[in-house]
């Protein structure tokens, strides 16, 4: 699509005034909401992901975003590059499964009120936002910001009206959405400004009755934890007593309460108040989140309390965003590892009018090829579940990584302290260690006296005499010596020894219990002793046939040059570009298509020979996506030069 064509689409879309551009969708909650951008694992939603979601009947993804806390320092504040790359990603992903994404500003803590001094980061932020995404699709939009609270309306609206200004001066064609202050109440609504911009969507967020969707809630004050069992609609003879500690708070309010809250024409009361403000304004309204907490309520009674919700916000012709998708507010069985095949609540799906593909029973199969943990991201599948008190681990360090664009740096870790892989859920890899598959990565180390152990970990089953057992195998003295440069370990997988478990607060020794066909994750350990002062690098970590790795391994010695096959092949809407290189210095990579026209070009300075990898998204360099089609691959260097076919299809 020509530039000016996505202009005009862009125009259109904005003026058609009080229409909705999306209907139904989830909240990706818990991506991309963290402190840094070293802490976001761009493959925890992926491409199957979002495609998953559009095949459920969801129109759209709302992305939380700790946009504030990728901001550096006053008065630029300017953002962090690797997170305005991440999020080009989770915009790549959406675009290409024809789902909107609503970048929503979700900097905010439910223990601390709204600051107006955040309002300089705040403009700044979205400024920075607005300026990147400009030229992209009508899918994308902007949400300033997720439930104000503890502001007043007047000073929170005025904040926001100023926030929408500062994007239109970059922007001005994407869809902004706007909410009031007390949380993103619906009672908020109606003190809005009527605000002069017109391409604007409303919302607002919608829990009621609190004592049902909120049963088993640890975050609130006093806590709600202990609260379980409450049905809906509400059923005196289902109904539990109040924890004893709850007795005199707020809680009891609403627990008294309940009898009159509990039932659907209250609940439709409540959203009326919404739906008044839509009709009064003439405006686009949207609950950006509602859901109830799975952990002390039945599926039945969400099941119920959802289809109550939905089925009257889409009567009413208001949009709705479940928050969230696979979480604690989620649509998939407490406990699962969310795998849209084998794990969604049918009951929820079929109260929210989602259509999951036929659910199977879950089963366990071998492992029988091998796969990758950590190369330049964590590996598709995997969650970051380590653990230290001291020191930082740098998921993304562009200190000379042995290949592509980052490698993970652990530095000054206390002891224990570790970074784990865990497994969505857990895999058997008994048929790989009978093959004599391996852990293979690379590591740099410059402290000779440095030891550390990788070791898997496996499930602790429902037996109470069961355990978390651990094998292992050390990295380190007498039988590696860290020289500062990287070195490629490999160890068989059934070299590994027994370690025994740390379980209910104690050791247990090593029994022979470790089970290879349940395991839940791999970490990386400072078992032996702090890390103090210490930089440990790690790459390339993958469990892999030791005969493909020879032949891997052998290509990364002096006098080989040429390009890898890239990977996915065929591929939408991105892939992996690998070359070999024989030594450091200059290497341009390019895309041309079958005419000879330079589509795309990177220049990379190589520090060091070897494997190197870079993702292409598809997008030539205007930044358009570029059709399907047959596109050839060429890296340049020293006079040198190697190319690849690869196929794009939409």
């Amino acid at each position: 699509m020509k530039k000016t064509i996505l202009l005009l689409f862009l125009a259109a879309a904005s003026a058609s005034g009080r229409d909705l551009p999306f209907r139904r969708g989830v909240n990706l909650a818990d991506w991309f909401q963290r402190s840094s951008a070293s802490e976001i694992h761009v493959n925890r939603f992926t491409q199957d992901d979002f495609n998953a979601i559009r095949n459920l009947g969801c129109d759209h993804v709302r992305l939380p975003v700790d946009l504030l806390n990728m901001a550096g320092s006053a008065p630029a504040y300017e953002l962090d590059p690797l997170f305005l790359r991440f999020l080009d990603m989770a915009v790549d992903r959406a675009e290409a499964a024809g789902l909107n994404l609503i970048i929503d500003n979700h900097t905010f803590d439910p223990a601390v009120d709204t600051d107006p001094a955040i309002e300089p980061v705040l403009l700044a932020s979205w400024t920075q936002v607005a300026r990147h995404f400009r030229n992209r699709s009508g899918l994308v939009h902007y949400e300033v910001q997720n439930e104000p609270h503890g502001i007043s309306d007047a000073v929170w609206n005025a904040m926001q009206g100023r926030v929408i200004d500062a994007i239109r001066l970059e922007d001005p064609l994407h869809t902004i959405v706007v909410g009031g202050a007390g949380w993103n109440g619906y009672n908020n609504l109606s003190l809005i400004p009527a605000y002069a911009d017109t391409n604007l969507i409303y919302t607002f967020h919608f829990y009621d009755p609190f004592l049902f969707t909120h049963q088993g809630a640890s975050w609130t004050d006093p806590s709600g934890a202990d609260i379980a069992g409450i049905p809906y609609p509400y059923d005196a003879s289902r109904m539990p007593g109040l924890p004893a500690s709850l007795i005199g708070t707020w809680w009891q309010d609403t627990y008294n309460d309940y009898p009159r809250q509990g039932n659907a024409a209250h609940v439709r009361s409540l959203i009326d108040i919404a739906v008044r403000f839509k009709n009064q304004r003439n405006v686009p309204l949207w609950c950006g989140e509602f859901g109830a907490y799975q952990i002390h309520s039945t599926s039945a009674d969400r099941a119920r309390w959802h289809a109550v919700v939905r089925g009257y916000l889409e009567e009413k012709g208001i949009a709705w965003s479940l928050w969230d998708y696979n979480g604690g507010f989620g649509m998939f069985e407490p406990g699962t590892p969310g795998n849209v095949e084998t794990d969604v609540d049918t009951a929820m799906a079929a109260a929210l009018g989602l259509t999951p593909p036929p659910q199977r029973e879950p089963s366990l199969s071998p492992d029988t090829v091998g796969f990758t943990l950590y190369d330049d991201f964590i590996g598709s599948g995997l969650l970051d579940a380590g653990w230290h008190s001291a020191g930082t681990a740098d998921w993304y360090s562009e200190d000379s990584p042995r290949a592509g664009s980052f490698c993970l740096t652990i530095s000054d870790f206390d002891r224990y302290g570790n970074v784990a892989f865990r497994f969505s859920g857990a895999r058997d890899l008994s048929v790989l260690v009978e093959r004599g598959f391996e852990l293979n990565l690379w590591a740099r180390c410059s402290d000779p006296d440095t030891r550390v152990d990788a070791r898997f970990e496996d499930t602790k089953t429902g037996d109470p005499d069961d355990h978390p057992w651990r094998i292992r195998t050390t990295l380190g003295p007498p039988d590696l010596d860290w020289t500062g440069d990287w070195q490629n370990i490999r160890v068989a997988l059934r070299d590994f020894t027994e370690h025994g478990s740390w379980d209910n607060d104690r050791w247990y020794n090593p029994e022979g219990l470790f089970d290879w066909t349940a395991v839940d994750r791999l970490a990386i350990v400072a078992e032996h002793g702090p890390l103090e002062g210490v930089q440990l690098d790690l790459d390339d970590i993958r469990i892999s046939d030791p005969d493909a790795n020879a032949v891997r391994v052998a290509g990364d010695v002096p006098g080989r040059f040429g390009l890898l096959p890239n990977y996915p092949n065929p591929f939408n809407p991105s892939t992996t570009l690998s070359f070999r290189t024989d030594r450091p210095g200059p290497v341009t990579v390019l895309v041309f298509d079958l005419r000879g026209t330079e589509l795309f070009r990177m220049e990379r300075m190589i520090k060091a020979p070897g494997i190197q990898k870079m993702e292409w998204n598809g997008r030539g360099r205007d930044g358009v996506p570029l059709p399907s089609g047959i596109y050839i691959c060429r890296i340049e260097s020293a006079g040198r030069v190697a190319n690849r076919r690869m196929v794009l299809i939409k």
